[in-house]
């Protein structure tokens, strides 16, 4: 069930209510018993997580999983940390990253 907010127009009183979509709005205020609250309109508040399709075949623009490209990035940083000296830019990178100081 989504969540809804509403404002009183005449009280100013806000609060977010659970709503099936296809109930009634609101329009009686709970804190001055006015007509005059009415639901607001806002952003949806969902947020993706975990190792989907949006976060591994699109993110980066390549054809490369978002975690097989983190896995290259953090294998050549450490190699050029083991070294010593500044490694050679890796394509991914073309040297104007952290790992390869001007």
């Amino acid at each position: 069930m989504p969540i809804y907010e509403y404002r009183c127009n005449q009280c100013g009183f806000e609060k977010d209510h659970l709503q099936k979509i296809n109930s009634e709005a609101l329009t009686t205020c709970p804190s001055c018993g006015a007509e005059a609250y009415v639901k607001l309109i806002s952003a949806a508040g969902f947020q993706l997580k975990g190792s989907g399709w949006y976060a591994t075949d699109f993110k980066n623009g390549s054809g490369k999983s978002a975690s097989t490209t983190k896995a290259a990035d953090n294998a050549s940083s450490d190699s050029a940390s083991s070294s010593g000296s500044s490694a050679t830019p890796t394509a991914g990178c073309g040297g104007a990253c952290a790992c390869h100081p001007a």
